[in-house]
């Protein structure tokens, strides 16, 4: 039939929010730094969402406030002058906001313009959480923090240390890297396969397609997708080219990676990893259309102080080297490699998946479906 959609075109607009999501989610909550980079008094400028936000701890509490003054323009961080603690003054002519609800409350060139009381910068909620800093891109009030991250994340006795690092790539090439169970033949020589001793397959020779995901889309919950590909395929441990064999995964002694899963705004949870005590979190969270900050954190439930401190040595000492950056470091790679492909749009009709991408696929269904709101450029 003449003029009929291909099935590329049918399934991009099934897709449709997401394509557009290349500055990611509004009216989410996203990680942008560790509490421990905020210092009393020391602001700090960082960009979420193409979105200019100035971090600011007062008082011990963090607050975000839009890093452009109002009057001209010009970013308030470019040279910061706290002439208070409470506020901020624009080094160009004197504008002087407060921190915590961004009002213009004198200028210190004209202290007697109308203007005074009258503006305020926009301000974002901000919430201090397992040593990180979440801040809230959106409008009127924000969902509570708990919907935001994967479940467990925010357990009691669950302790948290992480990284973040800038990788040039858009924010949703992150995500599919990480939910893509089909891409481990990229770890095939991490320093963290033998210095761990995981089991790590090439890959995986899918079963039952309608058994590879699980979606949880609950109210007032976290949603999103469990990538079941373990669980339904068999591990490829051989790879063969013409019928000979020519690599090998590794079989080593430790059982990880057994629950993969993905959620809103773009988060993934991988359990365990990259030890059976040890939880992986981490997000890919959107700076502006060509890079996302790539925030890792491992998670590790502890009963005591002391196991507590021995958790964060071990992290610092050793997780970081042999798996956030050994191991990692392959998927930075995989993720700007594909942003050329991807940056113009013209990837996601040209794209041809195969049945491991089965989870991808669903993910951005969910993504579509379930967000509360597109990010669109300013």
């Amino acid at each position: 039939m003449a003029n009929q959609p291909s099935i590329a075109e049918r399934r991009t607009k099934v897709w449709e929010p997401y394509i557009r999501a290349k500055l990611g989610f509004r009216n989410h909550w996203y990680p942008v730094r560790l509490a421990s980079e905020i210092a009393e008094g020391t602001p700090v400028p960082v960009k979420l969402l193409g979105e200019k936000i100035l971090l600011n701890r007062v008082g011990g509490k963090v607050y975000a406030i839009q890093d452009r003054c109002l009057h001209r323009g010009v970013t308030l961080s470019d040279r910061v002058e706290c002439y208070s603690k409470n506020t901020i003054s624009c080094w160009y002519h004197g504008w002087t906001y407060r921190w915590d609800d961004g009002r213009l409350v004198d200028i210190l060139t004209n202290p007697g313009s109308v203007q005074i009381g009258r503006r305020a910068l926009k301000t974002f909620p901000v919430e201090e959480a397992k040593g990180l800093i979440f801040v809230y891109v959106g409008d009127g009030e924000p969902t509570p923090l708990i919907e935001d991250v994967p479940p467990g994340f925010l357990d009691e006795n669950r302790a948290i240390h992480g990284q973040h690092r800038l990788v040039a790539s858009n924010w949703r090439l992150g995500a599919e890297n990480g939910f893509d169970a089909g891409h481990v033949l990229i770890h095939k020589n991490s320093i963290l396969v033998k210095g761990n001793d995981i089991i790590l397959p090439l890959g995986f020779a899918p079963g039952d397609p309608d058994q590879l995901t699980r979606s949880e889309v609950a109210a007032g919950k976290p949603k999103g997708v469990y990538d079941l590909l373990g669980e339904h395929s068999v591990p490829v441990f051989e790879g063969m080219i013409e019928g000979k064999p020519a690599i090998h995964g590794n079989i080593g002694s430790k059982r990880v990676a057994t629950s993969i899963s993905i959620w809103l705004p773009g988060v993934l949870k991988v359990e365990p990893w990259p030890d059976p005590e040890l939880t992986q979190f981490e997000w890919y969270v959107p700076v502006d259309e060509t890079s996302h900050l790539y925030f890792q954190t491992l998670g590790k439930v502890v009963t005591s102080k002391e196991a507590a401190d021995s958790f964060e040595r071990e992290f610092h000492e050793k997780w970081v080297g042999l798996a956030l950056n050994g191991f990692n470091d392959d998927d930075i790679m995989a993720r700007e490699s594909m942003e050329p492909f991807y940056t113009d749009d013209r990837g996601w009709s040209e794209e041809i998946l195969f049945e491991p991408d089965r989870a991808i696929i669903e993910w951005r269904g969910l993504a579509s479906q379930h967000n509360r709101g597109i990010q669109e450029a300013r």
